[in-house]
């Protein structure tokens, strides 16, 4: 069971977290794309085409798949990860 968010701060940062994971997961396909787009004219082989297609492609499978667990994991343990950050934050705050 999901505990209720005490600070809403948390679904703030929260929310810019997986806004910011996300939009760097479309920008490195876009950027994956593009420079792929630039070479394949200077390849020479369709062999060293499908290994660069192959590698890229499992390049991005991979690190979509891991931001898309560090969004699920940050999701599940939102105030404890969040919560801290905030304490001592606000106990530095207090500190000055």
């Amino acid at each position: 069971m999901q505990k209720l968010n005490t600070d809403p701060r948390i679904a703030g940062k929260f929310s810019g977290d997986r806004t910011w994971s996300l939009t760097a997961v479309a920008t490195l396909w876009l950027l994956y794309a593009f420079v792929f787009y630039e070479i394949k004219n200077y390849l020479g082989s369709t062999e060293v085409f499908w290994a660069l297609a192959v590698a890229g492609g499992l390049v991005l499978l991979f690190n979509t798949a891991a931001i898309f667990a560090m969004v699920a994991h940050l999701s599940e343990e939102r105030e404890e990860i969040y919560g801290l950050d905030l304490h001592y934050l606000d106990l530095s705050k207090r500190k000055s």
